[in-house]
């Protein structure tokens, strides 16, 4: 069985910085993405990040620059630091994986719990 845990998330001032850990256990297959979204209140879920297979990064423009995913082969970990963090980036942060790579946020894969995060102003 497939099972995403993350942690990491909380609560910053407008400017700080968390970083966001999501343990992936059992077999996904031939994981092609690594992912993350975010679902504010009253929005739809955003994929803003993924880590495909041959390395490439790709973000969303409303976090690009900003954000910064990677992973840990060893320790079956997916990282996503958060720089400058904005009231706006307040939501709940999912990470995914999948073994094709279908978008941003590897949005048909397995997803985990999920991991708050609360930016004030």
């Amino acid at each position: 069985q497939v099972q995403l845990v993350e942690s990491g998330g909380g609560s910053v001032q407008a400017g700080g910085s968390l970083t966001l850990s999501c343990v992936v256990s059992g077999y996904v297959g031939n994981t092609t993405c690594l992912g993350c979204s975010r679902q504010a209140p009253g929005k739809q879920r955003e994929g803003i990040a993924a880590l495909r297979s041959d390395g490439g990064a790709i973000y969303a423009y409303s976090v690009k620059g900003r954000f910064t995913i990677s992973k840990d082969n060893a320790k079956n970990t997916l990282y996503l630091q958060m720089n400058s963090l904005k009231p706006e980036d307040t939501a709940m942060y999912y990470c995914a994986a999948d073994s094709a790579y279908y978008g941003l946020g590897c949005p048909f894969g397995y997803r985990g719990q999920g991991t708050q995060v609360t930016v004030s102003s």
